[in-house]
C-alpha cells in the first residue's frame, strides 16, 4: 500500500534542523549521535534539557522512519500529526526562544525606602501586588508580603505597639531572606529564567522574584519584573 508521506518529510525537515542547532550548541565539527549530541547540549541550554525527553523519543522515530523507507514514496513509520507539530514547534523554540524582555517587560511600581508601610498596604488592596523593589538612591532590597507580615507578627504580638508607622526600611530588616531576589538581562530566555527559580530552590535559595534590567546589573533601570507564579504559566 502506498503511503503519504507528507508527516514524514515535515518530521525529518524539523529533526535535521535540530540535529544542527544542537551540532551548533556543542560545537561538533565531526559527526556525533544524537543521542550524544543532546547529552552535550543540556548541559549548556535549558531548553535542549528541557525537552530531553521528547528529542530521544524522536531519535527513535526518526531511525524508523529513515531505515524502513523504501522508496521516496513509501514509508513504514509514518508520524501522526500531533507529533510532526510538536517537533516543528520545539525546532522553532530552540531556533528563536521568546525572552523575558519580550515577555515580562512593563512598567514597574517601585517604592522608596522611607516610604511607609501604610502606602504598601494600599498598594496591596487596591493592586494585589506581592512583591515590592525597594531603592533609596540604589536598589536596596525587595519587600514581600511575607517580610511584612513577619514585621506585624514580631511588633504587634507583644505589649508595646510602635509609636511611629514604620517604613520600608523596618520592614526589610524583617526578610527571612534577605537576598531574595536576582538581576537578569532582559535578553535571557523565559526558560532560562524558569530554570533559575528551580535551582534557586535545588539549593535552599528560593527567589521570590528575577527583576528585569537591560544587563541584569542592579543600576540599571528596572524593566519588569517575574514572579514564580509567572513562571508556573509558561509551557
Amino acid at each position: 500500500m502506498k503511503l503519504g508521506t507528507e508527516n514524514s518529510d515535515r518530521f525529518l525537515t524539523a529533526f535535521n534542523r535540530i540535529d544542527h542547532r544542537l551540532r551548533d550548541i556543542v560545537g561538533a565539527k565531526d559527526f556525533m549521535p544524537f543521542y550524544r549530541l543532546i547529552d552535550q547540549a543540556k548541559k549548556k541550554d535549558v531548553l535542549v534539557k528541557k525537552y530531553e525527553d521528547d528529542l530521544r523519543s524522536y531519535a527513535d522515530l526518526r531511525n524508523a522512519i529513515v531505515h524502513h523507507r523504501t522508496s521516496l514514496h513509501y514509508v513504514i513509520a509514518e508520524p501522526h500529526t500531533d507529533v510532526v507539530e510538536r517537533i516543528e514547534y520545539i525546532d522553532a523554540t530552540l531556533a528563536k526562544p521568546t525572552l523575558v524582555g519580550q515577555m515580562f517587560r512593563k512598567r514597574v511600581l517601585i517604592f522608596q525606602e522611607n516610604d511607609s508601610l501604610k502606602h504598601v498596604l494600599k498598594v496591596i488592596r487596591q493592586r494585589k501586588y506581592t512583591q515590592f523593589p525597594v531603592y533609596y538612591n540604589q536598589f536596596k532590597g525587595l519587600i514581600t508580603t511575607v517580610g511584612i507580615t513577619n514585621w506585624l507578627a514580631s511588633k504587634m504580638g507583644g505589649d508595646h505597639l510602635p509609636k511611629r508607622i514604620p517604613t520600608l526600611h523596618d520592614i526589610l530588616l524583617h526578610e527571612k531572606n534577605s537576598v531574595n531576589y536576582k538581576f537578569v538581562s532582559r535578553s535571557i530566555s523565559i526558560y532560562e529564567a524558569e530554570e533559575i527559580f528551580k535551582q534557586g530552590v535545588e539549593r535552599g535559595r528560593r527567589f521570590e522574584a528575577l527583576l528585569i534590567t537591560e544587563h541584569g546589573q542592579p543600576h540599571q533601570k528596572l524593566l519588569g519584573i517575574i514572579t514564580p507564579l509567572d513562571i508556573v504559566k509558561i509551557d
